[in-house]
């Protein structure tokens, strides 16, 4: 997702411009269809992170394929600078902004990733990147691979929407809170609800394995898209600075548990996220300069989160490796 910043010094995130959904029943401009669609992404943006695992969980890469952007843009969007010729190799454009201009002429507001994009025409459908993993989970059910999870069960929907929604303000848009403030108290407020929610996390998290129930569901992955790029940017970047997560013993051990199991670290490219973070936000550090730490091999050693029970796929099973395109560099 791009950021955005409001006009006092406090971070408002805007809503996005593309609401359109993608349904199994007819009820949308947008029926589910294998190939129709193309999932752009960025691997630095946690937002896109979400849906990168989401369809990796619930082997939906046949049907709905994968665009990924660089981690570097401008003011003119998201780039496929990584591509060859950069351009993606199935929509054929340099920048996503294309795909929005496609679909409406003219069009001045955000383009963010995760965007869905119609491959016939090039046009942009939707960039709604709350309700996108929900239909993935939901209206995508048909096409879902044999043994997927199910990570949206209805009888824990309620707790997940309320978990989801504490996380959403204090965590995933907190950390930019704390980012972007552009004033020392509305800083401090966004620092105070972001630790806060951190320890009332870690407590919850103490005696169970996962946020809701006994398997892996759409929580830990809005959770943890967060926790896992909190010591590469958001400590230091964002001044997120209480302590590291490695420092947090709990919810390290955690973030490590999901960053071992099949579908989730597999999904992660740190120096991606490092040269987006540090050398797209000039305003936080004008100098582009990228560091090289910190050490990433930590999140491959023991967690031990075996130990309280929970079952990560339920009743199914873990995906298999990620198609030969998508995969991300081992961890050096």
């Amino acid at each position: 997702m791009g950021a955005t910043q409001s006009t006092t010094d406090a971070f408002e995130r805007k809503p996005v411009a593309l609401t359109e959904r993608i349904t199994s029943d007819g009820s949308s401009a947008w029926p589910v269809e294998p190939g129709r669609y193309r999932l752009v992404v960025a691997r630095a943006c946690p937002w896109a992170n979400r849906s990168v695992i989401v369809r990796r969980l619930l082997g939906l890469e046949p049907v709905l394929s994968m665009g990924i952007a660089g981690p570097l843009h401008d003011e003119r969007s998201w780039r496929f600078h990584n591509d060859p010729e950069n351009k993606d190799p199935v929509l054929g454009i340099e920048y996503l902004r294309e795909a929005y201009e496609k679909a409406h002429p003219g069009f001045d507001e955000g383009v963010t990733v995760p965007t869905v994009v119609e491959v016939a025409t090039g046009k942009a459908v939707s960039n709604n990147f709350q309700d996108l993993t929900l239909d993935l989970s939901t209206q995508w059910r048909a096409l879902h691979r044999e043994g997927a999870p199910d990570l949206y069960p209805e009888q824990h929907r309620a707790e997940i929407d309320e978990v989801n929604a504490g996380v959403y303000e204090d965590v995933n848009n907190g950390v930019y809170k704390c980012g972007f403030a552009k004033g020392q108290g509305s800083y401090e407020k966004a620092y105070r609800a972001l630790f806060s929610r951190l320890d009332a996390l870690s407590e919850r998290l103490a005696t169970q394995r996962f946020l809701v129930g006994d398997t892996i569901t759409e929580a830990d992955i809005r959770l943890w898209v967060t926790l896992v790029r909190f010591d590469a940017v958001y400590h230091g970047h964002f001044k997120c600075n209480r302590e590291k997560l490695s420092e947090m013993p709990v919810l390290w051990a955690y973030s490590r548990d999901l960053f071992q199991t099949p579908g989730f670290g597999d999904t992660i490219d740190f120096e991606q996220v490092k040269q987006h973070y540090y050398g797209v936000h000039a305003e936080v550090n004008p100098t582009g300069i990228v560091p090289l730490g910190p050490d990433p091999r930590g999140w491959l050693t023991p967690h031990s989160r075996e130990e309280l029970g929970g079952r990560p796929f339920g009743d199914g099973t873990p995906p298999g490796p990620p198609p030969e395109g998508e995969r991300v560099p081992p961890l050096a």
